[in-house]
Order: C-alpha cells, then structure tokens, then sequence
C-alpha cells in the first residue's frame, strides 16, 4: 500500500513538471515582453497570477483566508509582505492573495538556472547570492527601486526552507525589517499552514489539499527593525503554534 502511495505521489509530482512547463510557455512570453519595461509590469503581474493560480489549482491545493485581524489592505499602499516558509508552492499564495498589488520577490540566484522559467525569473525578481556580501548588501537598493516602480515586495524571512522538518518557524534574517524601517512600508504579515505535510520538499510524500492562510496583522515601520523583527516572528510563532 505504502508503495502504490509513494508511485502515485511521484506520478502527481511528475504532474507539476509537465503543468509548470506548460503554463510556463503560455504566460512566460506575455511576462517576459511586458516586463520588458517598468511600466507595463503591472500588466505581466496579471499573467504572473495567472501562472500562480493555475500551478496552486492544478496541483488539487485551494486555501482558506482566515483574518485574525480587523486591519485591512490598502489597495494604495505599497507593503512588506512576509511569510513562513515551508514548501515551494508558499511562492504561489501572495501572487494569488494580492490582485491589486503587483509583487516583486526576493529570491535566490541559483533559480535563474532553471531553462525558461530562469530567463523570466531574472525579470520579475530581486536575486540574492546570499553566499555574496555584496550581493546581500544591494538587496536594500534594487528593492528601494522596485518600491518606487509602485510595487511590492515579497520576503521569506527564514531565508529558505530549514533542513531539519521538526523546526515550526527558523530564525528570522534582517532584510525584510530593514527594508521597511528605511523605506517606511508596512509589513503585511502572513502565516501558511498546512503546506509542511500537503506538499513538502519531500518528492515521495505529499496530497492535494486546503492550506489555512492566516493574516495576522499589519506592522507599521519603526525606527528599529529589531523590534520589527521580534514582531513579526513572535506573531508568526504564535500562529504556529495555536493553530498547526
């Protein structure tokens, strides 16, 4: 029995190449010419949320957005948003739950090696070698530049998914705090639930299933993004742990 499950979770994996391909192909082309300059990119943010929604869906994953705030979204206002980082489809959700603010992502270079989704990757993203101090240290620039472009900007403050599964939430990096004290922008601040054991960096385990998605609240930038930090991972850490 457990042998058929793992065959069928490679089949569904298998699924996702052929489905990321595909969507790639169809929306990749729209992206990468409407990226091409600063002012149309809001018009390729909405074949990138097409490609989000039809990899999240595709995949048999759908979420439910549970408020824990009373604060709302301000379709005016530029944020921070962060999240707990678990699983490659956490990517999917801020494109989905964002209509109306276009996302620039902080990610890592390695990805730009992927065939055809790297080509667009460099276009839509911040890349970071985080093995590079230099690299690291220009985030805070290239991001500044894309804020002022009118958008967003996506960070996983964990920096990655940590190897060791039994850790709920990792230690929190400093950039998205301190994007946000220098550049005066909220923090929207989300926690993911669910995607550890639905679709995990495991190829041989995982479902289709409903991810809980909890915004938790919305940080207003201080002067110390110490503070800010401890803010959000404590806010975060909580979730985690009232409601995995």
């Amino acid at each position: 029995m457990d042998k058929i499950k793992m065959i069928l979770n490679y089949l569904w994996r298998g699924w996702l190449i052929l489905l990321a391909f595909v969507l790639t192909i169809i929306f990749g082309i729209p992206v990468y010419i409407l990226s091409y300059k600063k002012k149309t990119y809001k018009y390729a943010y909405k074949f990138i949320r097409l490609w989000c929604y039809g990899i999240f869906y595709g995949m048999g994953l759908r979420y439910e957005l549970i408020n824990l705030t009373d604060k709302k979204i301000d379709k005016n206002q530029q944020y921070v948003v962060i999240s707990n980082h678990t699983s490659i489809m956490d990517i999917m959700l801020p494109c989905i739950l964002f209509p109306n603010h276009p996302l620039c992502y902080v990610g890592k270079k390695e990805l730009e090696k992927i065939p055809i989704f790297g080509t667009i990757y460099r276009r839509i993203c911040v890349m970071v070698d985080r093995s590079s101090a230099r690299s690291r240290a220009d985030v805070y620039r290239r991001c500044a530049e894309k804020m002022e472009e009118g958008n967003s900007i996506v960070i996983f403050p964990e920096g990655g998914v940590p190897d060791d599964t039994s850790v709920v939430l990792d230690e929190f990096k400093d950039g998205a705090f301190t994007l946000s004290s220098k550049h005066n922008s909220p923090i929207a601040v989300f926690t993911f639930i669910g995607l550890k054991e639905i679709f995990p960096f495991d190829n041989s385990k995982g479902h289709p299933g409903k991810v809980k998605v909890y915004f938790n609240d919305i940080l207003e930038p201080t002067a110390s993004p110490k503070e800010l930090k401890l803010s959000a991972f404590e806010t975060i850490k909580k979730t985690l742990t009232e409601y995995s």
